[in-house]
């Protein structure tokens, strides 16, 4: 199965109590086709006493069984709670944008995209001209007082 057929197939939980499992998510999920996988991914922090981080993923064996989980489980009770089905969306690479650990202006192609000076103040690679004088046109300014004709 390809990465975008899985991806299709695959149905995102939110909201989830501590108390579901695995195996609960899975008997919820059942009705509605065959079920690949369920995970319920674990909390960053090792000392968190949570079992999972609240939400999860249930992976039907086809994309239509998944849509008729969505249309069917959104907004449904489990558990006390009342629980969020979306399609799952693609894991996102380390060098996207936002949420990624990398600062914005030190991904590759923003200097150039966003015409940014070096550190030295020098114009990117490519640009024609000194750099702008931000004291040009100040010239006699640095006397207080009406002026004398």
């Amino acid at each position: 199965m390809s990465d975008q057929t899985r991806q299709k197939a695959t149905v995102f939980v939110g909201g989830l109590s501590n108390e579901v499992t695995p195996h609960t998510l899975h008997d919820a999920f059942i009705p509605f086709g065959e079920i690949v996988d369920v995970s319920l991914p674990k909390p960053e922090l090792a000392s968190s006493k949570d079992p999972h981080r609240g939400f999860g993923y249930v992976e039907f064996s086809l994309a239509e069984d998944a849509r008729e989980a969505i249309d069917n489980m959104d907004q449904a009770e489990l558990y006390g709670r009342v629980i969020k089905c979306n399609q799952a969306k693609p894991q996102k690479d380390a060098s996207e944008r936002l949420g990624s650990r990398t600062a914005v202006w030190e991904q590759e192609g923003y200097a150039t995209k966003y015409n940014v000076t070096d550190g030295d103040g020098n114009a990117p690679d490519g640009q024609d001209g000194e750099p702008e004088d931000p004291m040009q046109g100040l010239e006699g300014l640095d006397v207080a007082g009406p002026r004398l004709q």
